[in-house]
């Protein structure tokens, strides 16, 4: 049977907002897919804070917000962890590539203190650091690095930890957002049906379209946070494997 949505906006702009929330099928009269395909995908945002909107169900208010928090912690991650690494490229001058990578500012880090530290890459599990030790000949009496080399210890440390938030919000977000798509024919007629009122019931079903379009947005970018993280992870163990 089809589930028919209250007429607060025409019937055309109707199975629009509903397509991406319900995955109806068009009826034999109306266009192919491929023709409306255009018109109706949602545009996604690049980035910004999930914010969703309230549908009136504390159950499934409460898993919004959820993934909202999860989502922006890890974005603010990912956001930190990206400033870090071109603070560090900066520092380092390692600018011959236009790649976000760690691999020439470890060579360029080697290659300026070498002549009194032995600098190295260490990979203990997810976590990896940059190793410093004095060759006493050259820094007898010193008892710190350069203030360069200890500011490159602290930005590849900061990037190791935040490359582990953003995978680690990665997994739980996929599971969180998975079970709201699963459902979201029964969510919409949970919506429905606990609206107190006509206006009620149009007001939330709206927010709950547009918020489930909010969480599909969040779902892609946040895999994309995640394989950037898993890729700063790798690259760290293959520097490390060559020390």
């Amino acid at each position: 049977m089809s589930v028919l949505f209250c007429c607060c906006v025409s019937p055309s702009e109707d199975n629009d907002e509903r397509q991406p929330l319900l995955h109806t099928k068009p009826s034999k009269s109306a266009k192919p897919e491929s023709a409306r395909q255009p018109r109706s995908a949602p545009t996604v945002r690049q980035s910004g804070r999930l914010v969703p909107k309230r549908v009136g169900l504390i159950d499934l208010d409460q898993r919004f917000s959820d993934v909202a928090v999860t989502f922006n912690q890890q974005q603010e991650s990912y956001d930190a962890m990206k400033e870090r690494i071109i603070s560090l490229r900066r520092t380092y001058d390692c600018n011959n590539d236009s790649n976000l990578t760690l691999t020439e500012c470890v060579r360029k880090i080697k290659e300026e203190h070498k002549d009194s530290w032995c600098v190295t890459m260490v990979m203990k599990g997810y976590d990896f650091s940059l190793s410093v030790v004095p060759l006493r000949s050259a820094v007898e009496g010193e008892e710190s690095p350069p203030s360069r080399l200890r500011l490159a210890q602290e930005e590849l440390w900061a990037i190791s930890q935040g490359a582990k938030v953003i995978s680690a919000a990665g997994t739980k977000l996929q599971e969180l957002i998975g079970w709201l798509l699963s459902g979201a024919e029964r969510m919409a007629e949970q919506v429905r049906e606990a609206a107190p009122t006509h206006q009620d019931r149009c007001r939330l079903e709206e927010n709950l379209i547009e918020t489930m379009q909010e969480v599909r947005r969040a779902r892609e970018l946040s895999l994309s946070y995640r394989q950037r993280a898993g890729e700063v992870q790798t690259e760290a163990a293959q520097v490390a494997g060559l020390d």
